[in-house]
């Protein structure tokens, strides 16, 4: 048997110096190298630790990703040629920067629906930045590497908990009942209550309930037998068009799987709904009764 091929697929910046022996520019490879360790050096000093060889090789492997990453993102053109370039005319410095403010981007953005205190805490977002930092810009200079597949990897992932958390964010600012403003989310079980609530029409928007309030929500409908699907719509209607989608996207999955939906309208006591409604809303729900 053949052994499989594998495509050599090597840091954009590792690319381009191999082509620094064919280009006539006086002094690009001295200007070159002069930059790439100015970067390696606050790459060491802020990142890994710039006392030690051990750090100083990090911090090198790191920078290589780091420029790779945003020569990546500022080339309009798969071309090794035009990164050279832009390395020679603009800098790697810039070519960092670019990279590195990604990262900054990407690891401000959620990377779960549930979201505590500690989420804007300076020293946990500096951790979160490290981290990603780590995990998509290192690589040794002549090994394959997978770091923009795997940032927008990331990036489409956390775009899709991003609009997960502000369909949320935006439900608690129009809770019937007002505002809420507690720091701690749970993004799904705020969604989840919105639209288990909905059924009852009416336009209602709820957000936190408690178990009075969700008592008397199952009365109303065993009584009314409302038109479930007439309450989705006008949940929908009230939402800002952003939002729709996932909230579309999770209406359906309610629609077909939703056990407090299903059962509802039979004879289950109050505490079984009640307790299939803390695995869809968990800490959104307010315990009222003692």
């Amino acid at each position: 048997m053949l052994p499989a091929l594998v495509k050599e697929s090597l840091p954009r910046l590792t690319r381009a110096i191999k082509l620094l022996p064919g280009d006539d520019r006086e002094d690009a490879a001295v200007i070159l190298a002069e930059e790439l360790s100015g970067i390696t050096a606050m790459v060491a000093d802020k990142f890994t630790n710039n006392r030690t060889a051990e750090g100083i090789q990090k911090a090198v492997n790191l920078t290589v990703g780091g420029v790779s990453l945003g020569l990546e993102q500022v080339l309009t053109v798969d071309s090794d040629e035009l990164a050279l370039d832009f390395l020679v005319e603009q800098g790697a410095e810039l070519a960092f920067q670019a990279g590195f403010l990604q990262l900054k981007d990407l690891a401000a953005m959620p990377e779960d629906t549930l979201i505590g205190e500690y989420d804007s805490d300076p020293m946990y977002a500096q951790r979160r930045l490290r981290d990603l930092f780590f995990d998509i810009c290192f690589t040794e200079p002549g090994a394959n590497w997978d770091g923009p597949s795997k940032y927008q990897t990331q990036l489409k992932q956390r775009q899709e908990v991003q609009a997960v958390v502000r369909l949320a964010n935006w439900l608690r600012r129009h809770n019937v009942e007002g505002a809420v403003k507690d720091p701690d989310l749970n993004a799904e079980g705020v969604i989840a209550l919105a639209i288990i609530f909905a059924v009852e029409g009416g336009g209602r928007i709820v957000a936190r309930t408690g178990q009075k309030e969700f008592e008397r929500f199952v009365k109303a409908v065993r009584k009314a037998k409302p038109d479930y699907e007439a309450g989705w719509e006008a949940l929908v209607a009230a939402v800002p068009e952003q939002h729709r989608p996932v909230l579309l996207h999770r209406i359906d999955l309610y629609r077909r799987t939703c056990t407090v939906l299903q059962k509802l309208p039979g004879r289950f006591a109050m505490k079984t709904l009640w307790t299939e409604l803390e695995n869809y809303a968990g800490s959104e729900l307010d315990a009222d009764y003692d």
